[in-house]
């Protein structure tokens, strides 16, 4: 069950979250499967931590419809509210600092650099200042490996082991929720609720639709391998050949 102690959202923290039903600005249908859904509301979560040494206390854990992670929201001494990717085991009335010399401890948030090895961290950033991009989802860590002078070795949920500036923020703790992935969808209403459209099998489908599609009765793709419905081979690697990152990777994902 999700942990969750407060219902309606902050609504200085909020905005209304435009529907495109995956299609893009001519009204083509660029993502498919995607269709109308309930009204959301966009949650202002803080992936900078950029309120550096100033001491919030956890006020709710809160129910985010846009990710599997819940929130917790954070009221700072200077009566500013903010919301944060709730950690697992944090709890109400704790409190929670960001800055570069803080207690390596759940929920706050600090450079890589003075995080020791073998901590587990989420809410990574790629570059100082730009917000964290890495490790967000529900149940999600990351463990710091090693650190080589201001590099650090940090590997990721995937297997990946990445090298990233030191002087990068990352939160402590696992991202919570870690139940989210063993949840159900249950009927086909909720997910259309969700704006997930049904998707049809390739063999099932007429010939001019897929490349799967045709034959008689229940047949085969009738090729070698499969083809995604625009005539690409499909489970191939899309990352680029030679990406400008690769010189930051170690050791490839799983």
């Amino acid at each position: 069950m999700r942990y969750i102690t407060k219902v309606k959202p902050e609504k200085r923290l909020i905005k209304i979250l435009p529907k495109n039903a995956g299609r893009n600005n001519s009204g083509k249908i660029t993502v498919r499967h995607q269709g109308g859904r309930k009204k959301r509301f966009l949650r202002q979560v803080d992936f900078k931590r950029d309120k550096k040494n100033i001491l919030g206390r956890v006020v709710a854990i809160e129910y985010d419809p846009g990710r599997a992670a819940n929130l917790a929201l954070i009221y700072y001494q200077d009566g500013e509210k903010r919301y944060i990717l709730a950690p697992d085991g944090l709890k109400i009335g704790e409190k929670v600092v960001a800055g570069e010399d803080v207690e390596v401890s759940n929920g706050n948030a600090t450079l890589l650099a003075k995080i020791p090895i073998g901590t587990i961290v989420h809410n990574i950033e790629l570059q100082p200042g730009k917000g964290a991009q890495l490790v967000k989802s529900a149940g999600a860590a990351a463990i710091i490996v090693a650190h080589q002078g201001n590099i650090v070795q940090v590997k990721l949920p995937s297997g990946e082991i990445r090298l990233i500036p030191g002087d990068c923020f990352a939160t402590i703790g696992q991202v919570g929720n870690l139940t989210h992935k063993m949840e159900k969808f249950g009927t086909a209403g909720k997910k259309r609720r969700l704006g997930i459209r049904p998707t049809v099998r390739g063999v099932a489908q007429h010939p001019a639709s897929h490349p799967h599609g045709g034959g008689e009765g229940r047949s085969g793709i009738g090729m070698s391998s499969p083809k995604t419905p625009w005539g690409k081979k499909a489970f191939r690697r899309t990352r680029k050949k030679e990406k400008y990152s690769d010189k930051f990777i170690i050791k490839r994902r799983k």
